[in-house]
């Protein structure tokens, strides 16, 4: 890893991007266009550079944006590989200088201010980013018909046990709208969500020297405690007090605190309380 210290982000204003509803077993799926779900640092490339949600840049070295059109917007996903959150977020955060930025992909699935329905959009992307292209570090996101709820449900199934984080619907036709739409929805079976750091809770056993757990809070002021996820490292050097972080959880208990939850990392870019809805 880089020794140099991390500039503090610039900010610029931020981005309105399209944010996902979930996906409610209720709703067909057929006919909509899917594709998986990464589980990367969102990424929105204004022309010049990446911005996050918030309007943080993240400085991306000049060897990983040259094949990136200027004055071209894009919307996409940094991404490191699957299960590879943390990592990825390490590197976004990392220094332009740092070649660990060749280990990312930038993974496009829009293009915001091309005012056309989503299949030209797409056609776009692939026109221009596709395969046989030759571009090293810009990938288009693959999307398919969806053919019915079957084959949604059966797909998820098979990219969850690859260990992808789940699936996006799109809806046929839309167009690109700022903040959370209908026209995108997201289908997973372990949800993930954001939570502040209160406390670091003392270990036990051969932890017993560092963190065991990590005190956190919901939106909603309800506290809970991870552990699992934390790895050796994480141990030494916990997430700050006040940090925001996200983790997994597979259901929640009577009284509405996330069961088993595991930590997954340190939001790249964090909002405080987060805008999507609780619970997810």
């Amino acid at each position: 890893e880089s020794s140099e210290p991390l500039p503090k982000p610039k900010k610029f204003g931020a981005p309105g991007v399209l944010l996902a509803n979930k996906w409610d077993e209720c709703h067909d799926p057929t006919g909509w266009w899917m594709s998986e779900k990464l589980d990367g640092v969102r990424a929105y490339w204004n022309g010049t550079r990446f911005l996050s949600r918030l309007g943080n840049e993240f400085t991306a070295p000049a060897y990983f944006t040259k094949e990136l059109p200027r004055g071209v917007v894009l919307d996409g996903e940094l991404f490191g590989g699957r299960k590879k959150f943390q990592f990825t977020v390490g590197i976004v955060k990392s220094s332009a200088k740092s070649a660990l930025w060749k280990n990312l992909t930038y993974q496009v699935f829009d293009a915001p201010e091309l005012r056309k329905p989503f299949e030209e959009r797409l056609a776009y992307l692939e026109e221009n980013f596709g395969e046989g292209k030759g571009l090293e570090f810009v990938r288009v996101v693959e999307h398919c018909k969806c053919k019915s709820q079957a084959q949604l449900l059966s797909k998820l199934k098979e990219v969850e046990k690859e260990g992808a984080e789940g699936l996006m619907l799109r809806q046929p036709g839309s167009m690109y709208h700022n903040g959370r739409s209908g026209s995108l929805l997201k289908v997973k079976s372990i949800h993930d969500y954001e939570a502040k750091v209160l406390a670091h809770e003392r270990g036990k056993g051969k932890n017993a020297s560092c963190t065991g757990a990590l005190l956190c809070v919901l939106p909603n002021g309800k506290k809970f405690s991870v552990g699992s996820g934390l790895t050796d490292k994480d141990r030494r050097s916990p997430p700050k007090i006040g940090a925001i972080i996200t983790f997994r959880f597979q259901e929640l208990t009577d009284s509405g605190i996330p069961r088993f939850p595991r930590y997954i990392g340190l939001r790249a870019d964090a909002k405080w309380p987060p805008d999507s809805p609780w619970p997810p």
